[in-house]
């Protein structure tokens, strides 16, 4: 009977739990830990083992992921008392969340101190995607490492995209594609809210966006089947997005890179969150840019 790889799972939301799920496989132990007992309640179920901290998970894998809602609790699992870095089986760690390149790079400095490589594994997609296997699998880190990685991450999404051999270059790429998904988002939803105001049917007006220069994923994939039915379900927080156009900001801003477009959509993001729209799905932002047109973009019945 052929060895089992040890692998772990550190973070079973929205997203983490349909990645790890894809890791479940008969040559996979898979060790997991979530600070909900009942996400790791229907792991455990499943066949995985759970672990009652980050540290415990890489006592056991050689080999953890982590799918994390933000930087301090990345910091966190990584490099906190019971996190990652203590472990002693642990010889490669893939963060694929969005944290920016600073932190990451803080995360691989200090593993790196205790012989572990870090793979910078962000992913885009969403829920929708993850549940189905079709994420973009973005990675950086040692070709060492990369190798080992990129197998695995090839059972959780679609195509596993190499940018360079520093953690921090795939932070910068997912950046660079939630800042465009995100003023994409703005956009069509200002455009949509025109049409409405002057009467157009939403439905008709997404159907000629589809089919001319106007298209894009946000409107088609995320505004079109969450907003005009009135479900706003697409499965991540407005609060998450909001995030990253801070962080993409400010690393375009450590970069010299101008980007006033990108910032002005960032502020609707901020006003959004403010406006109390933070705690719902992200495609809720058009709720924001309806409020201040005057007109809902909604399916007519």
């Amino acid at each position: 009977m052929a060895q089992k790889t040890e692998l772990g799972f550190i973070g079973l939301g929205q997203m983490g739990a349909p990645m790890a799920q894809r890791l479940l496989a008969n040559d996979v132990r898979l060790h997991v830990h979530d600070a909900s007992p009942e996400a790791m309640a229907r792991f455990a179920q499943a066949g995985a083992i759970v672990h009652s901290s980050p540290r415990a998970v890489a006592d056991a894998a050689t080999i953890v992921f982590a799918c994390l809602p933000g930087q301090s609790v990345s910091e966190q699992v990584a490099l906190g008392e019971d996190g990652v870095i203590h472990g002693d089986a642990m010889r490669v760690y893939v963060e694929t969340s969005t944290i920016g390149r600073a932190c990451i790079e803080q995360i691989a400095s200090a593993l790196a101190g205790r012989g572990v490589a870090t793979v910078d594994g962000p992913i885009s997609g969403g829920p929708p995607a993850a549940r189905e296997g079709r994420l973009a699998m973005m990675a950086s880190g040692s070709p060492e490492a990369l190798a080992q990685v990129i197998p695995w991450l090839g059972r959780i999404g679609r195509k596993v995209y190499t940018l360079g051999d520093q953690p921090g270059q795939a932070q910068i790429m997912k950046l660079v594609n939630n800042l465009v998904m995100a003023a994409n988002m703005v956009v069509a939803s200002e455009g949509l809210v025109m049409g409405a105001r002057a009467g157009l049917d939403p439905e008709a007006m997404v159907e000629v966006l589809k089919v001319s220069t106007g298209a894009s994923v946000a409107l088609s994939d995320i505004i079109a089947p969450t907003a005009l039915p009135g479900m706003f379900d697409f499965g991540a927080r407005l609060s998450i997005v909001e995030k990253d156009m801070n962080l993409g900001v400010a690393e375009a801003a450590a970069l010299d890179v101008p980007v006033p477009v990108i910032a002005t959509a960032g502020s609707i993001w901020r006003e959004a969150a403010k406006a109390g729209l933070s705690d719902e799905d992200f495609s809720s932002v058009i709720k924001l840019v309806e409020s201040r047109g005057g007109a809902t973009v909604r399916r007519r019945s």
